[in-house]
């Protein structure tokens, strides 16, 4: 009995803490970190690094895991972070967790521990930063270069002769710009006077045209009686249509019988005068004929 109080009191004893464990998946490089290396909450020691090894479904992730005390309140939206103690560079693990109300974390189907969740370290996020600077650098870099090129230098080199020469010719014609700036001045005023001057112009304009729209308007009002008119005549032209024709066609009938009776008289006395005084003269009844009585006219 004494050897066995002897080797519980060695190895720990009644002073000997509950743990619980856990499990973390990093996705960054986990150099300076090793086996009990501190696992802090807040600053505050509460375990140690237990283990540290590769996944072995993916070579790129690392798997921690930490044996924390009995207690510890870690959540479901507790992250695990990386971090670096001072200038000597030893790592810890650093635990946070900003909802006081999150349920604790439990064991997930397909891992032995609960998995509390990673974050990247200050260290992967400069990195990260760092990269994308270097290369926003690099193809700034290269934008410049192909902008300073031998062909654009001289391309440049032949605008700024240019610029100056122009400079040069300005300078040369600078009485005749003058000259014409204050000509454009001249102009200006001019203008504004004609345009002061054509307001009364344009008002008579407008009486003008008000004057147009209103004989307009006359002119139309003389078409209505005048289609009214035309209408009337065209009512009369109908009724004239509708009774005198047929009684003028009988006449121009009857006249037409008149003249050929008269045709027909003239080309009998034209035969025959003594016709007209004696009557027509009967034709002898040729053989087996019966006479005929003729009667005068």
């Amino acid at each position: 009995m004494l050897i066995v109080g002897i080797l519980w009191l060695a190895s720990g004893g009644a002073f000997q803490k509950k743990i619980d464990m856990y499990l973390a998946i990093e996705d960054e490089s986990v150099a300076g970190l090793n086996v009990n290396a501190p696992v802090k909450y807040n600053g505050v020691d509460v375990g140690k690094v237990r283990n540290i090894q590769l996944d072995p479904s993916n070579p790129d992730r690392v798997n921690l895991l930490f044996a924390i005390n009995h207690n510890t309140p870690i959540r479901e939206d507790t992250v695990a972070v990386l971090k670096t103690q001072g200038l000597t560079g030893i790592a810890y693990v650093e635990l946070s967790s900003t909802a006081h109300n999150s349920p604790l974390l439990h064991k997930t189907a397909g891992y032995e521990y609960p998995v509390i969740r990673t974050k990247p370290s200050l260290g992967a996020r400069l990195e990260n930063v760092l990269t994308t600077v270097l290369a926003s650098l690099d193809s700034t870099s290269k934008h410049i270069n192909s902008i300073l090129s031998d062909q654009n230098q001289e391309n440049f080199k032949n605008t700024l002769s240019d610029l100056a020469t122009i400079a040069h010719t300005i300078a040369l014609r600078k009485d005749a710009i003058d000259h014409g700036l204050r000509n454009a001045d001249l102009t200006l005023n001019n203008t504004t006077r004609l345009t002061a001057q054509a307001g009364p112009v344009i008002d008579q304009i407008g009486r003008s045209a008000e004057s147009i729209s209103t004989m307009g308007k006359e002119v139309s009002r003389t078409s209505i009686n005048a289609g009214k008119s035309l209408n009337s005549i065209g009512s009369d032209l109908k009724g004239f249509t509708d009774v005198s024709l047929p009684e003028l066609d009988r006449l121009i009938g009857e006249l037409n019988a008149l003249s050929a009776s008269m045709r027909r008289l003239s080309e009998q006395t034209e035969r025959n005068p003594n016709s007209l005084l004696f009557g027509i003269t009967p034709v002898p009844d040729g053989p087996g004929e019966t006479p005929t009585v003729v009667r005068k006219p």
